[in-house]
């Protein structure tokens, strides 16, 4: 099973561990959350990444950040090999879902199912236009009638 370590800006990374846990109960064994105060330097996120890794115990790891380039993601990069220990930038729900109901899968199949999840879970959802109804009145309506007397 893959391990997977959400390191993310305080306190984006708990919340979405909450989300996760919520969906998949049993998934605390392989799910760690690492909330970066606004302070942290990147040495200082590394350090929390591999301590997350290592309390987990698993020797595949896939990393989500928050934002390419921010400070999460910057220390996690120096954590990820590209080969043992992956990572996944601009995680969302669906991404942490898919990755979460399918973590047995070996990991390149994970990076893929955590993109495919970060994609299709962005899309429009407004919620629909009222149909443009006239109003119709009954035909036995008197008032609508013009009778001459």
């Amino acid at each position: 099973m893959t391990a997977l370590v959400i390191v993310a800006h305080a306190p984006l990374a708990t919340a979405l561990q909450a989300v996760g846990a919520h969906v998949v109960a049993d998934c605390a064994n392989c799910l760690a959350a690492v909330d970066v105060p606004p302070d942290w330097p990147a040495e200082r996120v590394e350090q929390a990444v591999r301590e997350a890794m290592a309390a987990l115990g698993q020797a595949q790891v896939l990393i989500l950040a928050d934002v390419f380039g921010a400070t999460p993601c910057n220390g996690a990069q120096r954590v990820a090999d590209g080969t043992q220990v992956r990572l996944v930038s601009g995680v969302n729900v669906p991404m942490l879902w898919r990755v979460l109901t399918t973590s047995e899968r070996p990991l390149d199949a994970l990076v893929e199912r955590a993109l495919a999840g970060g994609t299709q879970g962005v899309m429009p959802a407004s919620a629909p236009k009222p149909l443009d109804q006239s109003p119709n009145p009954t035909t036995h309506d008197s008032s609508n009638h013009h009778h001459q007397q």
